[in-house]
């Protein structure tokens, strides 16, 4: 009867002074019950002892006793409702999906119904014998999220392995790029230090020859200067010397004439009354040196050697493009119906006249051309022999570039840098960089066009245009 009770409504065990379930229950005369100290501390507070729930009046203060029974069951009412309160969900747990009204906390979930369970919910899959075939898993929420849909399993429990060959695949694919990125640096670091040494070493050649060059041409002016200095010395002396000896006789000649004795004066008078021997510097002359040519040749020799190092600058420059050649073909079904190709697709010439073709697209009707099959971005590098066709150059650029050639072009190299914008065209013959187009902008693959252009005058233009292998020894 007492465990009964004990399942009633909280507010048959509230005190209605604390509103608690009660705490040593007392009951007074009039048949009410409150918490030993509630009620005590009341009528310590107040003079007339009246009950706090009916206000009926005593006329002195009532002895009270434990009411045993309702201490009993009023604890029994606090264990069941502490046990309840552990039971009830709590923020972060998992509620079970049976319980209605207040929800319990799940204790497991099925991975066959999709449901979690409370303690109690739980109890068929405890009991029954095909329940209990089903898989129970500690409580967790959104079963059904948990669930790969390609396997129809627990991701946890199933994917795991799915999950972490693609994660290690990603993984690895990033460590990959980080290679290929450090690869990166390191390239253009050794690209740098290579440029930095071609450079000190060209421009230190060149600051030798200048200072050779000073040199030499203060050595040889100075040398001149010194010659005519050393003419000029000299011939101060000899006028001088014959200043002193005319001067002497001017000398001479005045004591003579102040002699008493006539006949040693007519004797002496015969030697003195000629003039000593001198030059006829009328005809001598000291004339300035003249430096005409000589910075001329200092300079000459000055660009001798620079077209010496600027050579093997070029030669260097072209070695380094060729490392990125690429391998291209023609392709026959972009060349306009005038067009001969080889068989191996390296070879085009115009043939004069429209041959038969079928229809495509890709194909040029109006102008005589014809595509390469590759198409190409990054660095890339390609030669094509170009004699017997070329007596000048024009680079459609804006405005239009004209070059005349300086010699027979035999082979033309074209290197393009698509992420600098760079396109640059080089004599590989002579070694010699033709011209650069710079700030270009590609927005998709590149596709190289070779036009050959027929024209009977003299053979003009009848030779085919090859695309030939790169030859890095020459």
């Amino acid at each position: 009867m007492a465990s009964a009770n004990a399942s009633g409504s909280e507010e048959n065990f509230s005190c209605s002074i604390c509103l608690d379930v009660f705490n040593s229950p007392v009951s007074t005369p009039c048949g009410h019950n409150f918490c030993k100290t509630c009620i005590t501390k009341t009528w310590d507070e107040k003079v007339q002892f009246k009950c706090p729930l009916c206000n009926k009046a005593f006329k002195r203060r009532p002895d009270l006793r434990i009411n045993t029974l309702l201490s009993e069951l009023a604890a029994q009412f606090q264990t069941s409702k502490r046990v309840k309160y552990q039971l009830c969900v709590k923020p972060g747990e998992v509620p079970c999906d049976v319980c209605t009204g207040t929800q319990l906390k799940a204790v497991k979930s099925c991975l066959v119904c999709f449901i979690s369970y409370c303690q109690t919910h739980l109890e068929p899959h405890q009991r029954f014998p095909v329940l209990k075939k089903h898989r129970l898993v500690e409580p967790m929420d959104r079963l059904e999220d948990r669930m790969c849909k390609k396997h129809d399993q627990l991701l946890e429990l199933f994917c795991q392995t799915d999950v972490e060959a693609e994660v290690q695949q990603m993984i690895q694919e990033r460590l990959n790029n980080i290679q290929e990125i450090k690869d990166t640096v390191n390239r253009s670091k050794a690209d740098a230090d290579r440029e930095i040494a071609d450079g000190v070493h060209i421009l230190t050649a060149l600051k030798r020859c200048i200072e050779r060059c000073q040199h030499d041409v203060y050595r040889m002016v100075k040398e001149k200067l010194k010659s005519t200095e050393k003419q000029a010395e000299d011939l101060i002396k000899e006028l001088e010397q014959e200043i002193e000896d005319l001067t002497k006789r001017i000398s001479e000649v005045k004591l003579l004439s102040h002699t008493k004795d006539h006949l040693h004066f007519l004797q002496a008078f015969r030697s003195l009354k000629d003039p000593p021997p001198t030059r006829e510097w009328t005809t001598v002359e000291v004339r300035p040196p003249s430096y005409v040519g000589t910075l001329r040749r200092s300079l000459d020799q000055l660009e001798e050697t620079l077209n010496m190092e600027m050579k093997k600058l070029r030669d260097a420059e072209l070695k380094r493009v060729q490392q990125y050649e690429v391998d291209v073909t023609l392709d026959p079904d972009t060349a306009h119906p005038r067009l001969i190709l080889s068989e191996d697709e390296k070879q085009v010439h115009d043939g004069g006249v429209q041959n038969k073709c079928r229809d495509n697209p890709k194909r040029f009707t109006k102008n005589i051309r014809v595509l390469t099959r590759q198409s190409l971005s990054g660095r890339f590098y390609f030669e094509v022999q170009v004699k017997d066709w070329m007596d000048g150059l024009v680079f459609n650029d804006n405005p239009a570039v004209r070059l005349p050639l300086r010699a027979e072009l035999q082979k033309v190299g074209v290197f393009v840098d698509y992420d600098e914008g760079l396109v640059s065209f080089y004599d590989v013959e002579a070694r010699v960089h033709i011209y650069s187009a710079t700030g270009c902008t590609f927005s998709e693959p590149l596709y190289p066009i070779l036009s050959p252009w027929f024209c009977d005058y003299e053979g003009i233009n009848s030779a085919p245009l090859i695309i030939s292998p790169v030859n890095q020894t020459d």
